[in-house]
């Protein structure tokens, strides 16, 4: 059972980047980590993580519909609690990691800030962001798992 997953829909392959580099920073603190895109993934791979990353670009200033499915389909009650992240790369405009995080706030996630949005690809700054969230999340994790 992996500690985090990542779920992502990408159109330029941006998003992925960005999951990747979060995966990366959480896997450097000792997580097991599987990143999908949404295609690849079950409502059994998110139920079954303790912290669970949704990303999407934004697409004419929203989520892209796939995520938009996801997010409803979720259970609210087998979310509640969990530890989560929002993210995703924009050209304009951005709004898809912020409604994200938004919906995982309202079923109940303990969304970690900052919510990652990354213009474009990610340079090596965003990179390192992205890899600092990931190391955030597991110390956050671990923590959590010390006072259970």
């Amino acid at each position: 059972m992996p500690d985090l997953v990542l779920v992502y829909v990408t159109k330029s392959g941006n998003t992925r980047l960005v999951a990747e580099a979060i995966a990366e920073g959480a896997r450097a603190m000792g997580l097991n980590v599987k990143a999908i895109n949404l295609c690849d993934a079950s409502p059994g791979d998110i139920y079954n993580a303790d912290a669970i990353a949704i990303g999407s670009p934004t697409y004419e200033q929203r989520l892209l519909p796939p995520i938009e499915k996801l997010l409803d389909s979720l259970d609210d009650e087998k979310c509640s609690g969990k530890i989560g992240i929002a993210f995703g790369s924009y050209g304009w405009s951005g709004e898809a990691p912020l409604t994200i995080a938004k919906r995982m706030r309202e079923m109940g996630f303990d969304v970690l800030d900052p919510v990652l949005r990354v213009q474009y690809g990610p340079d090596e700054k965003d990179t390192d962001a992205c890899m600092l969230l990931g190391k955030g999340l597991a110390l956050k994790l671990k923590k959590v798992r010390r006072h259970k």
